[in-house]
């Protein structure tokens, strides 16, 4: 049996910059918007880019987020209920518990949080929940390209969700990783990262359409579990272009994780030279939605997606470290066929995909 071609059919997204894809590109055109502030304790406080305000508890607040992003990636067409849906998150329903005092533990199912976004879309076929830090939502892609193009499934829905909490916050600023005013990828005055609430949709499906997934990989490097490990960048990028049948030389666009780290800035700007000379234009997208974790690979590349269709392009707005002999691009390149999407997380995790504009 032949391998089957993975398209993107549908995507949408809620982030800081809005309730909606349309919305969003919008607001990322007028300069983006800055995060605000989240106080973790008394006299200690970091900024993160909130979704906007909306009514009702946190499930509430989840459930209709939720129903939102998955309707934009079902614009125009019934909803199929019926196919596989993966759930990727790295807090989960954190944030559910610290608003339910009756439910203040952190020894739930892993599915639970999964069974919430199935619930509030009435999901009735097999719900999946991918946690795998900050390459969850990638990685959850790659496994649902794996089901289509193998024939166990004609269509796939991928939900990546990050709603704010104290916790999460708490836990990146205790390990001395947030920057106290904003997030600078590449940037010569980069102090580490802002975190960002988002949640996100993709429709994959196996019917031909603009965008087709040519590949991707995993690779898992403990050595350095909390940062950027260049051999394993290498691999990642070498082992999608591979499954892609691409060779560096054909990538024109290159999505970096970079989210504003001084160490595992430099790493990855290294280690992506040693892949590529020279270098492609570079994208990052952090310093206008922040890095929302395990929703981050959908967030993302929903967000990507609409700035190159769309013509809006991020802005840096501060000055590149010279020392890093890098630059990032200050419009989608002309011609653009063939860009490579990169994320890197906690545990060691290093997740890459390669996506195929077919215009």
């Amino acid at each position: 049996m032949s391998v089957r071609s993975v398209y993107l059919a549908g995507m949408g997204l809620a982030c800081t910059l809005g309730n909606d894809l349309p919305t969003a590109v919008e607001a990322l055109a007028r300069g983006g918007v800055r995060p605000v502030p989240v106080a973790v304790s008394e006299g200690v406080q970091w900024p993160v880019h909130m979704l906007p305000p909306q009514e009702g508890d946190w499930r509430q607040r989840l459930a209709r987020v939720v129903r939102g992003v998955a309707a934009q990636a079902y614009e125009g067409t019934a909803a199929a209920r019926s196919g596989p849906l993966f759930v990727a998150s790295s807090s989960l329903d954190i944030g559910g518990m610290e608003h339910t005092v009756q439910d203040l533990r952190l020894g739930g199912d892993l599915q639970d949080f999964a069974g919430l976004a199935a619930a509030a879309l009435d999901w009735q076929g097999p719900v999946f929940t991918i946690s795998t830090a900050c390459t969850s939502a990638l990685n959850a892609v790659l496994a649902a390209c794996d089901l289509i193009r193998s024939g166990q499934a004609d269509e796939a829905l991928v939900i990546g969700a990050e709603l704010g909490n104290r916790f999460t916050v708490a836990g990146f600023g205790a390990m001395q990783l947030l920057s106290p005013d904003g997030a600078r990828p590449f940037g010569a005055g980069r102090n580490g990262l802002v975190l960002g609430e988002a949640v996100a949709a993709l429709r994959l499906g196996s019917r031909a359409a603009r965008w087709r997934i040519a590949g991707g990989a995993n690779v898992v490097d403990g050595r350095n579990p909390s940062g950027t490990e260049a051999s394993a960048v290498l691999a990642m990028c070498h082992q999608a272009l591979a499954q892609s049948g691409l060779g560096p030389q054909d990538i024109g666009l290159v999505k970096v994780q970079a989210a504003g780290s001084p160490v595992n800035d430099a790493i990855e700007a290294l280690a992506l030279k040693q892949v590529f000379d020279p270098l492609p234009p570079l994208v990052s997208l952090k310093s206008a939605i922040g890095h929302t974790l395990g929703a981050s690979g959908a967030a993302e590349l929903v967000l990507l997606v609409a700035c190159i269709e769309s013509g809006v392009w991020p802005s840096a707005g501060y000055a590149i470290d010279d020392e890093l002999g890098i630059a990032l691009s200050t419009q989608a390149p002309a011609g653009l066929r063939n860009i490579l999407f990169n994320v890197v997380g906690f545990g060691g995790g290093h997740a890459s995909l390669v996506l195929e504009d077919g215009r």
